[in-house]
């Protein structure tokens, strides 16, 4: 199965909160790879809530998604877009 990784830095505000990290969850279940999303130590799975919220990442925060399955690339892209686009907060 294809590993695809790949970093990105939150440059919204307020950083990953409640509604931002739903949004995540949500572009991440649109797809079947397995993704996992990393902050420092910190690991969670990509289609969990409160998993996501527990990274608490802020303003700055490096975050690195790593999927795994066959459209796990377009799946890093989508995630790396959102965050890109501030979660379409500002």
């Amino acid at each position: 199965m294809p590993v695809v990784e790949h970093a990105v830095v939150i440059t919204n505000t307020i950083g990953l909160h409640a509604r931002p990290a739903a949004l995540l969850v949500q572009e991440a279940a649109r797809f079947q790879a397995r993704i996992q999303v990393r902050s420092g130590e910190k690991t969670a799975n990509a289609r969990s809530l409160v998993g996501v919220l527990k990274l608490g990442a802020g303003l700055g925060t490096t975050l690195v998604f790593q999927a795994e399955g066959d459209d796990a690339a377009e799946a890093v892209q989508a995630l790396i877009a959102l965050v890109e686009r501030k979660f379409d907060e500002e």
